[in-house]
């Protein structure tokens, strides 16, 4: 059985990624939120997790502005060197903090998250400027 705290979570992830708020949207959400598989027990949660959770949290209050600044980075200035880089994710991730972790790359506008693999690393895709000489 999902609990309140993992359906709001969910919920929340959904609304953030349809941005639409009407019936039909809410209804899928539940669907989709009581659909997705739970993982493991839930009977004790650690400390060390507990600080991971509050670190996200405060990393994804400031991915909003940073991504803006972004925004308006790739409209001002071009952008025309791409390149993909294979990036280390932080040890000892539940399978919700790997989600945000990878939702927070992706949300800015100059990366995305290409490839996870399951030794604790990703493929990363940047947009970057070129750089004067």
């Amino acid at each position: 059985m999902i609990g309140y705290r993992d359906l709001l979570l969910r919920l929340t992830i959904w609304f953030l990624l349809t941005a639409d708020l009407s019936w039909a949207n809410i209804f899928m959400g539940v669907a989709v939120s009581l659909l997705l598989p739970t993982f493991g027990p839930r009977s004790y949660t650690a400390p060390a997790i507990l600080k991971d959770w509050l670190q996200i949290m405060w990393e994804m209050i400031v991915a909003v502005p940073r991504a803006y600044f972004e925004a308006f980075e790739m409209i001002l200035f071009p952008h025309d060197r791409e390149e993909i880089t294979v990036e280390p994710s932080k040890p000892r991730r539940t399978p919700g903090l790997l989600f945000l972790d990878i939702f927070l790359i992706t949300f800015t506008p100059k990366t995305i998250v290409v490839k996870h693999y399951e030794e604790g690393r990703h493929e990363v895709h940047w947009v970057r400027r070129r750089r004067r000489r």
